[in-house]
């Protein structure tokens, strides 16, 4: 029997707020303390909002018994991902979560403290959401928000014939970790086991090389769906084909323990998705900038192909042979 006065198992929607919320937006005027229906965001002079959302769902982008902590840096890493790709400074977010009755106040306090630990990391904090209860899976829903300056944010839109396709990190870490978690694979060192498992549950949005890019790629997206999926956006949107080829893909030395580095292998990291590293293209001129900015930025890019007249993505194999390719990338319906 508890106490008349001990804690319940989850405390009530508005103490939850008090309590774990309203201190990650307490650096923020504009947030109110979280007690207002709204909040207010001032830009600097010259400076225009960027915004993306991306909802996470339990048993589809991450499962059930994963740490609450590194669910909350999933979910706000992914969406800063997405601000990086477009160049953008990130500010703030807004946060929904949708609680099924299973979730209790020790897993919304590790959950919490998550979200505190990368604010101190991204610089950003708390703007405001929402809680819920729901009789399905646990949903958070992150609303980022950034700044760039007006006019300069990368898009989609932009390749030309003739630039050059790059990839930041390696690709391929993330679905080797979602598959290592649902007991797929078994060998490897225990330090390699848990590098690849942690590139799932916690990628690096690569804010300060998508910053360095503005002026230099001519087109960009974050790796969500997988490399040739998601090139494949570029491709479309721009009116143009692209080459990759497959012998410049990045791997982990980690993942090829596991995977190996022949044709499969590359087939599987080029689709498995959940990388968010950013893929991008750039003219020829603009290679030692690219450079530049990858060091500037301390992450390592590798170009990977071209962008050629046509449609489409292309995967290129030894003596230029083209590698079939079935499925390009995780699609939800």
């Amino acid at each position: 029997m508890t106490s008349s006065n001990s804690e319940p198992p989850r405390l009530g929607e508005f103490a939850l707020i008090a309590k774990l919320f309203a201190p990650l937006a307490a650096e923020n005027e504009g947030a109110f303390g979280l007690k207002d229906d709204a909040a207010t965001l001032r830009l600097r002079p010259g400076d225009e909002l960027v915004v993306t959302v991306d909802a996470l769902v339990e048993g589809v982008h991450f499962l059930r018994d994963d740490p609450p902590r590194l669910i909350a840096k999933k979910g706000l890493r992914v969406n800063l991902s997405d601000l990086a790709a477009k160049g953008a400074q990130a500010r703030n977010y807004l946060l929904t979560l949708c609680l099924p009755n299973w979730i209790d106040n020790a897993w919304l306090t590790d959950f919490a403290a998550g979200l505190e630990d990368d604010q101190a990391r991204y610089g950003v904090s708390l703007l405001g959401g929402d809680t819920t209860s729901t009789p399905g899976p646990l949903t958070l829903s992150i609303t980022a928000l950034g700044s760039v300056p007006l006019g300069r944010m990368l898009r989609r839109t932009g390749a030309k014939p003739g630039d050059l396709v790059f990839v930041s990190g390696t690709i391929g870490d993330a679905g080797a970790g979602l598959e290592l978690l649902q007991g797929k694979g078994s060998g490897l060192p225990a330090d390699a086991r848990e590098y690849l498992i942690q590139r799932y549950r916690v990628p690096e949005p690569r804010l300060a090389l998508g910053r360095g890019l503005i002026g230099v790629a001519s087109s960009a997206l974050d790796v969500s769906d997988g490399l040739i999926a998601d090139l494949g956006h570029i491709a479309e949107v721009s009116g143009v084909r692209i080459s990759i080829d497959a012998r410049l893909v990045p791997f982990s030395s980690e993942l090829v323990s596991l995977w190996g580095r022949a044709t499969p292998a590359l087939l599987r990291a080029a689709t498995a998705g959940d990388d968010y590293e950013l893929a991008f293209t750039a003219p020829p001129s603009a290679r030692a900038a690219v450079m530049d900015a990858a060091r500037a930025a301390g992450v390592a890019v590798q170009e990977i192909g071209r962008v050629q007249p046509g449609a489409g993505v292309e995967l290129v194999g030894e003596g230029g042979r083209a590698i079939a390719v079935d499925r390009p990338g995780f699609t939800h319906f």
